[in-house]
């Protein structure tokens, strides 16, 4: 077992190799470079295209919207895939057969079901406790079931709230605003003649 001020060291090493990578390619990059400045290559690169009218426009903010939806759901779901693979051993463990457990010449647990209970973290048990191992993996299936059901649940009670709130919409309808009453004036009243000021 490794000290923490050899973890500490190796994360120090770690950070130096990267920096020393990054800086020894920048500065090899700066040195050996060409130095043929031109028109072209002093402009501003757009697309190929040359630029124009201003840099600063107003960016529409349903862009930020979907990629930070997009995000947030794109990293949820990487959480499936260890969750699948404990998932299948597990699943494999419990449907295993005890002739399929024991191998044939020894009668010792097989190889390839001492490989999938280290990658669990789980003792290889004797020959003896091979029901109960049978019996532990169904549990540990019907848990983690339960774990992502929990999980994926959640995850669908905010993909429902963002669906509700409209921030999939890319065009939100205007009629779900509600209609404010117009206030009018009104009309002024007609002068009678002989309230006019040229007949007094």
């Amino acid at each position: 077992m490794a000290t923490p001020t050899a973890i500490a060291a190796y994360v120090a090493l770690f950070a130096l190799t990267g920096f020393l990578f990054l800086f020894v390619n920048l500065l090899v990059g700066w040195l050996v470079r060409p130095r043929l400045p031109n028109r072209e290559k002093l402009e501003v690169y757009e697309c190929g295209e040359p630029t124009i009218g201003s840099s600063f426009v107003q960016f529409d903010l349903r862009f930020y919207v979907v990629a930070l939806l997009f995000i947030i759901f794109d990293v949820e779901v990487a959480f499936f895939f260890p969750w699948a693979a404990v998932f299948g051993k597990a699943t494999q463990l419990a449907a295993e057969p005890p002739a399929a457990i024991l191998s044939s010449d020894s009668g010792a647990v097989g190889t390839v079901t001492a490989a999938r209970l280290r990658e669990l973290g789980l003792d290889v048990p004797a020959v003896a406790d091979l029901v109960e191992l049978r019996k532990s993996a169904r549990d540990l299936a019907w848990t983690s079931i339960a774990d992502i059901g929990v999980f994926f649940g959640v995850l669908l009670v905010g993909f429902a709230y963002v669906w509700k709130r409209g921030d999939l919409d890319w065009v939100r309808a205007v009629t779900r605003q509600k209609a404010e009453p117009i206030h009018r004036h009104p009309p002024p009243r007609a002068v009678e003649p002989s309230q006019s000021i040229l007949s007094a």
